[in-house]
């Protein structure tokens, strides 16, 4: 039986770079869709398209039969013409969406929450085979701090009670091959998740035992934080979705499950194990 081709889009990402990786390990052929240049295993091959522009994507969706989807937009416009040029090609989506997508807490309006349910929709009814991979916090979201962590030793941020159960990218990267060259997850939408809640002062804290030396969480207001991101280009929509998301977390919390371990066979890395595999980015 011929191996698929699979197209891995966001694969210059954390997530999507893993993913690349642990397809081509496997033997699995496996095409990057890049933007620019940029460096890849012997054997993976890069091809040039934007998903901003669906008609560049011709190229790199031939001869492909599933594809890895990483919408980096923070609306759906234009998913439904790049859908429409995968479904003439591939047979099967894998879509990295959100766990606050089906979430009875749901608000309108919530930027991302909203643009992850739209794409989902989308993809459902365009009559491919799809997975809707729905993970929690990504533990990579962390190297934000790391200019800082290198330069002060401290991290100014809102919310060091906030407790989430943080994925590392190789965890949430074996759960998509698993959708990406099996059918265990046909139609499935699975909630994924890191082993354990971490507030974020421990989270800081780990990063200083990785490094070898202390490293502070320093407290500030949810508005400070909010024009902090906002002074620094973050688009007002993304800020106004994610930090108030964040503090509603302080009372009710993510879920920990283990279905990282049930698809994929092996247990969800700790926070720790993540930042001792990072220490170089903050040191």
């Amino acid at each position: 039986m011929t191996q698929p081709r699979i197209l891995v889009t966001g694969a210059t990402g954390k997530v999507g770079g893993a993913v690349v990786t642990q397809l081509h390990a496997a033997g699995v052929p496996v095409r990057a869709l890049v933007r620019g240049e940029a460096d890849f295993p012997e054997g993976v091959q890069a091809v040039r398209g934007d998903l901003g522009d669906p008609a560049s994507l011709g190229t790199a969706l031939e001869g492909v039969d599933s594809v890895f989807l990483v919408w980096p937009f923070l609306s759906a416009e234009g998913a439904s013409d790049v859908i429409d040029a995968i479904g003439k090609h591939a047979r099967r989506v894998v879509y990295l969406s959100s766990a606050g997508v089906g979430n009875e807490k749901e608000k309108p309006g919530e930027a991302i929450t909203m643009f992850h349910t739209e794409l989902e929709r989308l993809i459902e009814a365009s009559g491919l085979e799809w997975t809707a991979l729905r993970p929690t916090g990504f533990a990579s979201n962390t190297l934000g701090w790391a200019q800082e962590v290198r330069t002060t030793g401290a991290v100014r941020a809102p919310l060091a009670r906030l407790a989430r159960p943080l994925i590392h990218e190789a965890d949430m990267a074996a759960v998509a091959v698993q959708a990406l060259t099996t059918d265990a997850l046909l139609g499935a939408r699975p909630l994924i998740t890191g082993p354990e809640l971490i507030t974020q002062e421990r989270q800081v804290a780990l990063i200083g035992e990785a490094i070898g030396r202390p490293v502070r969480f320093e407290e500030i207001t949810l508005h400070e934080a909010i024009e902090q991101m906002k002074a620094a280009g973050y688009p007002a929509e993304l800020v106004e979705a994610v930090l108030p998301a964040q503090a509603e977390m302080l009372d009710n919390p993510e879920p920990v499950n283990d279905e990282v371990e049930r698809i994929t066979g092996t247990p969800a890395r700790s926070f720790q194990e993540w930042a001792v595999g990072h220490a170089a980015d903050f040191r």
